[in-house]
């Protein structure tokens, strides 16, 4: 039993750094926190503990951890100071030396992070606490919402997939997850929270029941039955493990949202080899030709990442044109960043940063041509928006089904509604539409 008397009325700042499942597992350590007493510090308040989350998907990513670890080191003095997330597991001794840092957290350890705060006296040096990959095992829920409107539902963690380019598999360990009857009961009580959308999070989602025997497919249609919950979200989902019985029963169903975030990462089959990734492009093309021809308004997402080894110029346009003539809503452009311990650095063809800088310039140039004509084609349409909290200052937004960004008039009664608005023409940058609420 962990004494919490130690934690009243101490104060904690929170960062996180990557995916939305680092966004959720955050959030439950807070809450882990706040029900031991320690209330979030307020802002400009100095905190007694920092908790920072990490990622390490690229180099850039461990350049963020660090300067954010630094950050905090000045400006909350004498804080107890707690690292976990992707990028402890795989660099812990790294990490542990930076100087302020007292604990480094593992993969496996991040939900048990009040039994190593011990009585928040600071360390000399920086402790590690991880568990080899091989040996990671457990599953932590997490349903939160931190500070947005949705709530964001994590039903798996880990991969098994090791494409050539990827961390993750040694970051999180093998592809597991919880129950379905647990995963309906945290649906449940966000429901009895007053939440209205639930997006499923996770590394590799499609991959759900490997430790249950169970399929992503009945995780579904069990959520789908829950009362209260009136949007669901798919996030990223490998396109081989997109079934059309899937997109059949989203086209079907009334809370599961005709909105799909596919990987694809590379638009050329000859790469995705080189990325020992499970599908080819005919694959990927034939899954949004399935999802447009029963959902013709659903919004697809697509990650790709350019400048990867062996990704040769004549391989880049051949990737271009193919993801061009995909009737796809938006890009997500990632750079291709060196990873230690990954096949992909004995593939010989490298890419110079600068030609990854203009082939990145020219699929987000793409990526806002499709967007901006996707979102013209609902100019005067009305349409059910849930509103989101907005920040002082800042335009009231929400979101349709089919996830157009719509602004209106801010008005905090509004906050997680779902109300009929009629969509006008864009906001001044491009990145909504005008609303009127009916």
């Amino acid at each position: 039993m962990i004494d919490t008397t130690v934690f009243q009325n101490k104060t904690a700042v929170y960062y996180t750094l990557g995916c939305k499942l680092n966004f959720s597992e955050t959030s439950t350590i807070g809450k882990i926190l706040r029900e031991a007493g320690v209330r979030t510090a307020r802002k400009g308040e100095k905190a007694d503990i920092c908790v920072v989350n990490t990622c390490s998907v690229t180099e850039m990513a461990d350049k963020k951890c660090r300067q954010a670890i630094h950050r905090l080191v000045k400006q909350h003095p004498g804080a107890f100071v707690v690292v976990t997330g992707c990028y402890a597991q795989l660099k812990p001794g790294d990490v542990a030396k930076i100087k302020g840092v007292d604990v480094v957290l593992g993969a496996e350890q991040k939900n048990d992070l009040l039994q190593y705060l011990g009585d928040l006296h600071k360390h000399e040096q920086g402790e590690t606490i991880t568990t080899i990959t091989k040996d990671i095992r457990s599953f932590a829920p997490s349903c939160s919402r931190g500070d947005r409107t949705r709530f964001f539902l994590k039903v798996q963690d880990g991969c098994d997939y090791y494409c050539s380019y990827c961390t993750i598999p040694f970051a999180r360990g093998r592809s597991r997850n919880g129950t379905i009857a647990s995963m309906v009961e945290q649906a449940k009580q966000a429901a009895a929270e007053g939440g209205k959308e639930i997006v499923l999070t996770g590394v590799n989602i499609g991959d759900f029941g490997k430790t249950t025997g169970e399929t992503f497919f009945d995780l579904v249609k069990a959520l789908d039955h829950v009362e209260g919950i009136e949007r669901y979200r798919i996030s990223s989902i490998e396109p081989n493990l997109l079934t059309d019985e899937i997109i059949e029963f989203v086209s079907q169903s009334r809370k599961f949202m005709p909105h799909f975030h596919i990987p694809l990462q590379s638009g050329c089959d000859e790469v995705l080899k080189l990325m020992r990734r499970r599908y080819d492009t005919a694959l990927f093309a034939s899954k949004v030709k399935k999802i447009k021809e029963i959902m013709p308004d659903a919004f697809i997402g697509v990650d790709v990442i350019v400048g990867t080894r062996g990704e040769t110029e004549t391989y880049f346009e051949q990737a271009y044109r193919f993801i061009a003539g995909l009737d796809v809503t938006q890009l997500h452009v990632f750079s291709y960043s060196e990873r230690p311990g990954t096949q992909a650095l004995k593939i010989e063809h490298i890419v110079p940063p600068e030609e990854k800088h203009q082939r990145s310039q020219r699929l987000l140039n793409l990526s806002d041509e499709k967007t901006q004509a996707f979102y013209a084609r609902h100019i005067g349409q009305t349409m059910s928006v849930l509103m989101e909290k907005s920040k002082v200052g800042n335009p009231m937004y929400g979101f349709t089904e089919n996830y157009i960004r719509v602004e209106v008039e801010t008005d905090s009664s509004l906050d997680n509604q779902v109300l009929s608005v009629r969509l006008g023409d864009f906001n001044e940058d491009n990145t909504a539409l005008k609303g009127t609420i009916l």
